[in-house]
Protein backbone atom coordinates (compact mmCIF):
# COMPACT_ATOMS: atom_id res chain seq x y z
CA UNK A 1 0.00 0.00 0.00
CA UNK A 2 1.13 3.55 -0.75
CA UNK A 3 -0.31 6.75 0.71
CA UNK A 4 -0.40 10.25 -0.81
CA UNK A 5 -1.37 13.47 0.90
CA UNK A 6 -2.90 15.85 -1.61
CA UNK A 7 -1.23 19.27 -1.72
CA UNK A 8 -2.49 22.54 -3.18
CA UNK A 9 -1.08 21.82 -6.65
CA UNK A 10 -2.50 18.26 -6.65
CA UNK A 11 -6.04 19.34 -5.78
CA UNK A 12 -8.81 19.89 -8.30
CA UNK A 13 -7.95 16.95 -10.56
CA UNK A 14 -9.35 13.47 -10.96
CA UNK A 15 -7.84 10.70 -8.88
CA UNK A 16 -6.75 8.70 -11.93
CA UNK A 17 -5.07 11.73 -13.55
CA UNK A 18 -3.21 12.51 -10.31
CA UNK A 19 -1.95 8.95 -9.92
CA UNK A 20 -0.79 8.70 -13.52
CA UNK A 21 1.35 11.81 -13.01
CA UNK A 22 2.54 10.95 -9.52
CA UNK A 23 3.40 7.33 -10.40
CA UNK A 24 5.06 7.22 -13.84
CA UNK A 25 6.09 3.59 -13.28
CA UNK A 26 2.52 2.47 -12.66
CA UNK A 27 1.04 0.98 -15.87
CA UNK A 28 -2.19 2.65 -16.91
CA UNK A 29 -3.97 -0.67 -17.36
CA UNK A 30 -2.98 -1.78 -13.85
CA UNK A 31 -4.16 1.49 -12.35
CA UNK A 32 -7.64 1.17 -13.81
CA UNK A 33 -7.79 -2.49 -12.80
CA UNK A 34 -6.98 -1.34 -9.26
CA UNK A 35 -9.86 1.14 -9.38
CA UNK A 36 -12.22 -1.60 -10.63
CA UNK A 37 -11.14 -3.84 -7.74
CA UNK A 38 -11.93 -0.91 -5.39
CA UNK A 39 -8.35 -0.88 -4.12
CA UNK A 40 -8.04 2.92 -4.20
CA UNK A 41 -9.32 4.84 -1.21
CA UNK A 42 -9.66 8.54 -0.37
CA UNK A 43 -9.94 9.42 3.31
CA UNK A 44 -10.67 5.77 4.04
CA UNK A 45 -13.47 5.36 1.48
CA UNK A 46 -13.24 3.47 -1.80
CA UNK A 47 -13.47 5.82 -4.78
CA UNK A 48 -13.94 5.57 -8.57
CA UNK A 49 -11.32 6.91 -10.97
CA UNK A 50 -13.27 10.09 -11.78
CA UNK A 51 -13.32 11.33 -8.16
CA UNK A 52 -11.97 14.88 -7.85
CA UNK A 53 -9.39 15.39 -5.12
CA UNK A 54 -9.20 18.23 -2.60
CA UNK A 55 -6.25 19.66 -0.72
CA UNK A 56 -5.59 17.65 2.43
CA UNK A 57 -7.16 14.43 1.14
CA UNK A 58 -5.35 11.18 1.88
CA UNK A 59 -5.25 8.74 -1.04
CA UNK A 60 -4.32 5.10 -0.47
CA UNK A 61 -3.45 2.72 -3.31
CA UNK A 62 -3.24 -1.00 -2.53
CA UNK A 63 -0.36 -2.08 -4.77
CA UNK A 64 3.27 -3.09 -4.10
CA UNK A 65 5.66 -0.23 -3.37
CA UNK A 66 7.73 -1.06 -6.48
CA UNK A 67 5.21 0.81 -8.61
CA UNK A 68 5.63 4.00 -6.61
CA UNK A 69 9.41 4.39 -6.69
CA UNK A 70 10.28 7.27 -8.99
CA UNK A 71 13.18 9.66 -9.39
CA UNK A 72 12.75 13.05 -7.80
CA UNK A 73 12.05 15.86 -10.21
CA UNK A 74 14.93 18.22 -10.84
CA UNK A 75 15.62 21.23 -13.01
CA UNK A 76 17.86 19.74 -15.68
CA UNK A 77 19.18 23.10 -16.96
CA UNK A 78 20.67 25.69 -14.64
CA UNK A 79 22.64 27.72 -17.18
CA UNK A 80 19.92 29.13 -19.42
CA UNK A 81 19.36 32.86 -19.92
CA UNK A 82 16.61 34.36 -17.79
CA UNK A 83 13.29 34.91 -19.54
CA UNK A 84 12.28 38.48 -20.33
CA UNK A 85 9.59 39.04 -17.71
CA UNK A 86 6.86 41.58 -18.43
CA UNK A 87 4.65 40.87 -15.42
CA UNK A 88 4.63 38.54 -12.43
CA UNK A 89 2.32 37.83 -9.51
CA UNK A 90 1.66 34.83 -7.27
CA UNK A 91 -0.17 32.98 -10.04
CA UNK A 92 1.32 33.78 -13.44
CA UNK A 93 4.38 35.01 -15.24
CA UNK A 94 4.05 36.94 -18.50
CA UNK A 95 7.13 36.60 -20.67
CA UNK A 96 8.27 37.98 -24.02
CA UNK A 97 9.61 35.22 -26.25
CA UNK A 98 12.27 36.24 -28.77
CA UNK A 99 12.53 34.98 -32.32
CA UNK A 100 14.33 31.62 -32.76
CA UNK A 101 13.56 30.39 -29.23
CA UNK A 102 11.21 27.38 -29.17
CA UNK A 103 8.49 27.30 -26.54
CA UNK A 104 9.10 23.60 -25.94
CA UNK A 105 11.70 21.16 -27.24
CA UNK A 106 11.25 20.63 -30.97
CA UNK A 107 12.72 18.49 -33.73
CA UNK A 108 15.75 20.78 -33.96
CA UNK A 109 16.91 19.48 -30.61
CA UNK A 110 17.58 22.80 -28.88
CA UNK A 111 18.38 22.50 -25.17
CA UNK A 112 17.26 26.11 -24.67
CA UNK A 113 13.49 26.55 -24.54
CA UNK A 114 11.16 29.10 -23.02
CA UNK A 115 9.72 26.35 -20.80
CA UNK A 116 13.23 25.58 -19.56
CA UNK A 117 13.96 29.25 -18.84
CA UNK A 118 10.60 29.55 -17.06
CA UNK A 119 11.23 26.56 -14.77
CA UNK A 120 14.81 27.62 -14.07
CA UNK A 121 13.64 31.09 -13.07
CA UNK A 122 10.91 29.75 -10.77
CA UNK A 123 13.30 27.32 -9.10
CA UNK A 124 15.86 30.07 -8.60
CA UNK A 125 13.31 32.45 -7.10
CA UNK A 126 11.92 29.79 -4.76
CA UNK A 127 8.48 29.79 -6.40
CA UNK A 128 8.87 26.18 -7.50
CA UNK A 129 10.60 23.29 -5.76
CA UNK A 130 10.43 20.23 -8.02
CA UNK A 131 11.41 17.88 -5.20
CA UNK A 132 8.27 18.81 -3.25
CA UNK A 133 5.73 18.34 -6.06
CA UNK A 134 3.98 15.00 -6.55
CA UNK A 135 2.14 15.65 -9.83
CA UNK A 136 2.48 19.29 -10.91
CA UNK A 137 5.04 21.11 -13.03
CA UNK A 138 4.52 24.81 -13.86
CA UNK A 139 3.52 25.12 -17.49
CA UNK A 140 3.06 27.55 -20.35
CA UNK A 141 -0.55 28.33 -21.28
CA UNK A 142 -0.09 29.35 -24.91
CA UNK A 143 2.33 28.56 -27.70
CA UNK A 144 4.09 30.55 -30.39
CA UNK A 145 6.03 29.29 -33.38
CA UNK A 146 9.81 29.28 -32.97
CA UNK A 147 10.15 32.31 -35.30
CA UNK A 148 7.20 34.29 -33.91
CA UNK A 149 8.01 36.68 -31.09
CA UNK A 150 5.70 37.85 -28.35
CA UNK A 151 3.84 37.22 -25.11
CA UNK A 152 3.63 33.78 -23.53
CA UNK A 153 1.77 33.14 -20.27
CA UNK A 154 3.31 30.83 -17.67
CA UNK A 155 1.20 29.37 -14.85
CA UNK A 156 3.02 29.04 -11.55
CA UNK A 157 0.34 26.95 -9.82
CA UNK A 158 -2.09 24.22 -10.87
CA UNK A 159 -5.06 26.45 -10.06
CA UNK A 160 -3.65 29.22 -12.25
CA UNK A 161 -3.03 26.77 -15.09
CA UNK A 162 -6.64 25.57 -15.01
CA UNK A 163 -7.91 29.15 -14.72
CA UNK A 164 -5.92 30.57 -17.64
CA UNK A 165 -6.66 27.59 -19.88
CA UNK A 166 -10.38 27.99 -19.19
CA UNK A 167 -10.19 31.73 -19.91
CA UNK A 168 -8.45 31.03 -23.22
CA UNK A 169 -11.12 28.47 -24.18
CA UNK A 170 -13.88 30.96 -23.34
CA UNK A 171 -12.16 33.85 -25.19
CA UNK A 172 -11.51 35.86 -22.03
CA UNK A 173 -7.85 36.28 -22.99
CA UNK A 174 -7.67 38.71 -25.91
CA UNK A 175 -4.58 38.09 -28.04
CA UNK A 176 -3.57 40.52 -30.78
CA UNK A 177 -0.67 40.47 -33.21
CA UNK A 178 1.22 42.94 -35.37
CA UNK A 179 2.41 41.69 -38.72
CA UNK A 180 3.75 43.14 -41.95
CA UNK A 181 2.27 41.62 -45.07
CA UNK A 182 3.77 41.35 -48.54
CA UNK A 183 0.78 42.68 -50.40
CA UNK A 184 -2.20 44.81 -49.39
CA UNK A 185 -5.24 43.14 -47.79
CA UNK A 186 -8.53 43.37 -49.71
CA UNK A 187 -10.17 45.59 -47.05
CA UNK A 188 -9.18 48.21 -44.50
CA UNK A 189 -10.91 46.17 -41.80
CA UNK A 190 -12.46 42.73 -41.96
CA UNK A 191 -13.48 39.78 -39.83
CA UNK A 192 -12.79 36.70 -41.91
CA UNK A 193 -14.51 33.37 -41.30
CA UNK A 194 -12.95 30.34 -42.94
CA UNK A 195 -12.20 26.66 -42.35
CA UNK A 196 -8.84 25.29 -41.26
CA UNK A 197 -7.11 21.95 -41.23
CA UNK A 198 -3.54 21.06 -40.40
CA UNK A 199 -2.22 17.53 -40.32
CA UNK A 200 0.98 16.76 -38.42
CA UNK A 201 4.03 17.70 -40.44
CA UNK A 202 2.04 19.44 -43.16
CA UNK A 203 1.09 23.01 -43.96
CA UNK A 204 -2.25 24.35 -42.74
CA UNK A 205 -5.03 24.39 -45.31
CA UNK A 206 -7.68 27.11 -45.56
CA UNK A 207 -11.09 26.60 -47.18
CA UNK A 208 -13.83 29.17 -47.70
CA UNK A 209 -16.63 26.60 -47.28
CA UNK A 210 -17.08 23.80 -44.72
CA UNK A 211 -15.20 20.61 -45.55
CA UNK A 212 -14.72 17.31 -43.78
CA UNK A 213 -11.92 17.49 -41.22
CA UNK A 214 -11.81 21.31 -41.25
CA UNK A 215 -12.68 23.51 -38.26
CA UNK A 216 -14.06 27.02 -38.43
CA UNK A 217 -11.67 29.89 -37.72
CA UNK A 218 -12.26 33.58 -37.21
CA UNK A 219 -9.54 36.15 -37.89
CA UNK A 220 -10.09 39.90 -37.54
CA UNK A 221 -7.65 42.42 -38.94
CA UNK A 222 -7.20 46.18 -39.14
CA UNK A 223 -4.82 47.67 -41.67
CA UNK A 224 -3.04 50.35 -39.63
CA UNK A 225 -0.70 51.69 -42.33
CA UNK A 226 0.48 50.85 -45.83
CA UNK A 227 3.07 51.96 -48.34
CA UNK A 228 4.44 50.49 -51.53
CA UNK A 229 3.45 46.81 -51.46
CA UNK A 230 3.63 46.41 -47.68
CA UNK A 231 0.97 46.77 -44.98
CA UNK A 232 1.07 46.81 -41.18
CA UNK A 233 -1.84 44.89 -39.67
CA UNK A 234 -3.26 44.51 -36.19
CA UNK A 235 -4.72 40.99 -36.09
CA UNK A 236 -7.13 39.77 -33.42
CA UNK A 237 -7.58 36.02 -33.06
CA UNK A 238 -11.06 34.83 -32.16
CA UNK A 239 -9.97 31.21 -32.58
CA UNK A 240 -6.54 29.75 -32.06
CA UNK A 241 -5.48 27.21 -34.66
CA UNK A 242 -1.93 26.29 -35.64
CA UNK A 243 -0.47 28.82 -38.12
CA UNK A 244 -3.89 30.51 -38.33
CA UNK A 245 -2.64 34.03 -39.09
CA UNK A 246 0.09 32.89 -41.49
CA UNK A 247 -2.22 30.60 -43.45
CA UNK A 248 -5.18 33.02 -43.49
CA UNK A 249 -3.14 36.00 -44.67
CA UNK A 250 -1.64 33.89 -47.43
CA UNK A 251 -5.14 32.79 -48.46
CA UNK A 252 -6.13 36.48 -48.71
CA UNK A 253 -3.23 37.12 -51.07
CA UNK A 254 -1.09 39.05 -48.60
CA UNK A 255 1.21 36.60 -46.78
CA UNK A 256 3.26 37.66 -43.80
CA UNK A 257 6.57 39.10 -44.95
CA UNK A 258 9.45 36.71 -44.28
CA UNK A 259 7.21 33.64 -44.11
CA UNK A 260 8.90 31.12 -46.37
CA UNK A 261 6.34 28.42 -45.64
CA UNK A 262 3.15 30.21 -46.66
CA UNK A 263 4.57 33.22 -48.48
CA UNK A 264 6.72 34.01 -51.50
CA UNK A 265 10.40 33.19 -51.07
CA UNK A 266 11.43 35.58 -53.84
CA UNK A 267 9.73 38.51 -52.12
CA UNK A 268 11.23 37.52 -48.78
CA UNK A 269 14.70 37.36 -50.35
CA UNK A 270 14.16 40.76 -51.90
CA UNK A 271 13.63 42.24 -48.44
CA UNK A 272 16.24 40.02 -46.80
CA UNK A 273 13.81 38.47 -44.32
CA UNK A 274 14.39 34.87 -43.20
CA UNK A 275 11.53 34.59 -40.68
CA UNK A 276 7.95 35.84 -40.46
CA UNK A 277 7.43 39.42 -39.24
CA UNK A 278 4.74 38.44 -36.76
CA UNK A 279 4.55 39.41 -33.09
CA UNK A 280 2.02 38.51 -30.37
CA UNK A 281 2.38 41.95 -28.83
CA UNK A 282 -1.02 42.89 -27.38
CA UNK A 283 -2.66 41.02 -24.50
CA UNK A 284 -5.68 41.65 -22.29
CA UNK A 285 -7.21 39.49 -19.57
CA UNK A 286 -10.97 39.94 -19.23
CA UNK A 287 -11.27 39.40 -15.47
CA UNK A 288 -13.57 40.95 -12.83
CA UNK A 289 -12.28 43.36 -10.22
CA UNK A 290 -12.89 41.01 -7.28
CA UNK A 291 -13.49 37.35 -6.55
CA UNK A 292 -11.37 35.95 -9.37
CA UNK A 293 -8.07 34.12 -9.07
CA UNK A 294 -6.49 36.58 -11.52
CA UNK A 295 -8.24 39.73 -10.30
CA UNK A 296 -4.82 41.39 -9.91
CA UNK A 297 -4.88 41.69 -13.71
CA UNK A 298 -8.09 43.73 -13.74
CA UNK A 299 -7.70 46.79 -15.93
CA UNK A 300 -4.22 45.83 -17.14
CA UNK A 301 -3.30 45.79 -20.81
CA UNK A 302 0.08 44.63 -22.03
CA UNK A 303 1.67 45.72 -25.26
CA UNK A 304 4.81 46.70 -27.12
CA UNK A 305 5.73 47.69 -30.66
CA UNK A 306 8.03 45.18 -32.39
CA UNK A 307 11.24 46.48 -33.91
CA UNK A 308 10.27 45.38 -37.40
CA UNK A 309 7.66 48.16 -37.55
CA UNK A 310 10.14 51.04 -37.58
CA UNK A 311 12.48 49.03 -39.82
CA UNK A 312 9.90 49.36 -42.58
CA UNK A 313 8.78 52.88 -41.81
CA UNK A 314 5.69 52.03 -39.74
CA UNK A 315 5.45 54.10 -36.58
CA UNK A 316 2.81 53.52 -33.91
Amino acid sequence: MHTFTIGANDAGQRADKFLLKACPKLPKSLLYKTFRKKDVKCNGKRIPAETFLAEGDTVQVYLPDEFFVSAKKTITSTHLPLPEIIYEDANILLMKKPVNLPVHADDKGSSDTLQGRFLQYLAGSGAYDPTQEQSFTPALCNRLDRNTEGFVIGAKTAAALRCVNEMIRENHVVKQYFCITAGIPPKQHDTVYAYHRREEGKMAEIAEMPREGFREICTEYDMLQKHDDLALLLVTLHTGRTHQIRAQMAALGCPVLGDNRYGDRRVNQKYGEAHQLLAACRLHFDVPHEGHLLSALYGKNFGYTPDFCSKYGFYI
